[in-house]
């Protein structure tokens, strides 16, 4: 497996093509926006688009969605059903955050727990971990160790938990009792900021380190 992000929006959102370095049978993960940018690195990388996969709701994940889809006629996959109160209101989102409009949509398929998303000899499995939207998801390759994890954790922080239908509580159980089980060792590309690992952030991060839970 292979991946690149691709910062976009003004939110620096952190967009990712996630790859079979087999097949070349790719994905790209939260397209929030800056289609163009993203066709440009998969032209320069010479993988083929096949699925858009989206860890939750929020504009700054999906602004690209569709048009994309549409552009390569390939799927949305994602997120849980429950987050379908973010996708019918992308239209509220975009003028409340000063994004370009963005019509709703549905996806072609939404994920539960347990279901598992294949590209090429790539499998990722699926993690429901709601609190920072009550549909968010993880996608997670246990051949390599490398989970994208949307806006659920973050390096040295957590998912804000101020919008409707967030869950502080979820949240912390979300990180707790479904990534940390996953390994310390596991690498972790956030919705926003620097990678790290899930071994860092229950040593030192202030919301949700071991310590504060002993």
């Amino acid at each position: 497996m292979k991946y690149q992000i691709i910062p976009v929006t003004p939110f620096q959102q952190n967009c990712s093509l996630i790859w079979c370095d087999k097949t070349k049978a790719a994905a790209v993960v939260d397209p929030g926006g800056d289609m163009d940018r993203i066709l440009v690195e998969v032209d320069k990388l010479g993988v083929k688009l096949e699925k858009v996969l989206l860890t939750h709701g929020h504009i700054d994940h999906v602004g690209a969605a569709k048009k994309l889809s549409e552009h390569v006629g390939i799927p949305i996959i994602g997120p849980h059903k429950a987050d379908s109160f973010w996708l019918e209101n992308l239209a509220e989102q975009s003028k409340h955050f000063g994004f370009v409009h963005c019509e709703p949509f549905a996806p072609t398929q939404y994920l539960e727990s347990g279901d598992t998303v294949t590209l090429g000899s790539l499998t990722l499995e699926v993690l429901h971990c709601p609190g920072h939207t009550p549909g968010h998801i993880v996608f997670f390759s246990a051949s390599s160790c490398t989970a994208w994890v949307g806006d659920v954790l973050f390096h040295g922080s957590i998912g804000r938990t101020d919008f409707p239908q967030s869950n502080h509580q979820d949240l912390i159980h979300s990180i707790t009792k479904t990534l940390w089980p996953l390994g310390r060792n596991v690498e972790f590309i956030p919705g926003h900021g620097p990678i790290s690992t899930f071994g860092t952030e229950r040593d030192q991060n202030p919301f949700v380190a071991d310590q504060l839970f002993g």
